[in-house]
């Protein structure tokens, strides 16, 4: 791998490593501090590799030109000296000056694990939540942020700085992520808010609007990255987190057969199952299989579930019996109304299109281009007009090009 494409490579794995090691060093008030040095150090690659070569080790090097930068910050830094220096010190139980930046791998994986519930406090808000994840955890440019928000840099830098502003004012720490520490009510409630934040992330990757279909898969690559750091540690690695890890895994198997080169959406029945990843739906499947210890049983067991079936190539009257009753499920333990549309494309496979349209239009999701997606394609074949109408105001409500696109080819019919 050259040098033009190892460093964004190594900024996406490395930076959230080294960020989260400083940042625990220092303590959260100094989180800028530690991203700072993290970037200064990714900037001496590119002033340094084009010219002397990439280093045998590239990893490696960028460690030790974080050490050397955090010496420097406390060499030449009164501040750290004279407030951050001493709290190292006393926690390490001795009078020495030298400061150890411990980049092991142990430190390190400990490290981005309570940076994850770090950033995924319940007194942040979810936006800021998934934002502060991208940017410290994913490595990911505000540009980048704002671009999968479908925002302006502006606005998502004043949803970090106030993210970060919460954190000093909450006083937040680094939590403790020992085995059995999660029997505790309200960690365990912090856990969910955690895998609620992963669960969105990966949302935001699987269903964005934006056309960047690179960035789309990168949201999404990253949301399961985070979820199997939960997997990895002893303490966290619980049912509902393996459910929610076997959702991601069935949903991002289909992935690349859910939008045409042209970033247009292909509906589940036109979709070429070739192009499907077994090795996912594989994968998906053990993880599933791991999530059915205990009695809980999440939504994300229920969803995880409902993402098999729809690996389930032949359509059959089990499959979609399955599917209906999950959903029905689903709804009583968490209802939402995309939940709702998807029970009724359900009810159509196994009932028919006329007893669905009953259940669909009892919804009434006026603002919803997905519901008359959904009308209209119930009413094909059933009353053709009304289908093209549906269709229509579905085009209207489309908020952006490839629904758009879409929505004229049924329109055209």
């Amino acid at each position: 791998m050259e040098h033009p494409e190892i460093i964004p490579h190594l900024f996406r794995t490395e930076f959230s490593k080294i960020t989260s090691v400083l940042c625990k060093l220092f303590g959260l008030a100094h989180i800028e501090t530690a991203e700072d040095i993290a970037s200064e150090t990714f900037l001496a690659a590119l002033e340094t590799w084009p010219y002397k070569g990439i280093p045998e080790n590239p990893v490696a090097w960028l460690y030790t030109v974080a050490k050397n930068k955090t010496k420097n910050k406390f060499a030449r830094d009164q501040i750290f000296i004279e407030r951050i220096a001493p709290q190292i010190k006393q926690a390490a139980g001795s009078d020495i000056v030298e400061i150890e930046i411990d980049l092991s791998e142990k430190n390190i994986s400990d490290s981005l694990l309570q940076m994850l519930f770090v950033v995924c406090h319940p007194a942040i808000s979810i936006e800021a939540q998934i934002a502060l994840s991208l940017k410290i955890l994913c490595g990911f440019s505000v540009e980048e942020i704002a671009n999968a928000f479908l925002s302006n840099k502006e606005a998502i830098n004043k949803r970090l700085y106030r993210a970060k502003e919460t954190l000093r004012k909450e006083n937040i720490n680094f939590v403790n992520v020992n085995t059995g520490v999660f029997s505790d009510p309200e960690m365990n409630k912090q856990l969910e808010t955690v895998l609620t934040t992963l669960y969105l992330l990966y949302n935001e990757g699987y269903y964005s609007e934006s056309n960047d279909s690179i960035l789309r898969e990168d949201l999404c690559r990253e949301a399961m990255r985070l979820t199997f750091l939960l997997i990895e540690n002893n303490s966290t690695d619980l049912p509902n987190v393996n459910a929610l890890y076997s959702l991601m895994c069935f949903h991002a198997s289909r992935f690349a057969a859910r939008k045409n080169e042209s970033g247009e959406i292909i509906l589940y029945d036109e979709q070429d199952v070739t192009l499907w990843d077994q090795e996912l739906i594989s994968k998906g499947a053990y993880f599933l299989m791991q999530a059915s210890t205990g009695n809980e049983i999440s939504k994300y067991h229920l969803e995880a579930n409902i993402a098999y079936w729809h690996t389930v190539k032949k359509d059959s009257k089990e499959k979609w019996e399955n599917i209906l009753q999950l959903y029905n499920l689903l709804l009583q333990t968490e209802y939402s109304p995309i939940a709702a549309l998807n029970r009724t494309y359900a009810l159509s496979k196994l009932s028919g299109k006329s007893k669905a349209i009953q259940e669909a239009e009892k919804l009434q999701l006026k603002n919803s281009p997905y519901y008359f997606v959904l009308l209209g394609e119930l009413y094909a074949d059933i009353d053709d007009k009304k289908s093209i109408d549906h269709f229509q105001t579905a085009y209207s409500l489309a908020k952006n090009k490839a629904e758009k696109n879409l929505l004229k080819g049924k329109i055209k019919g």
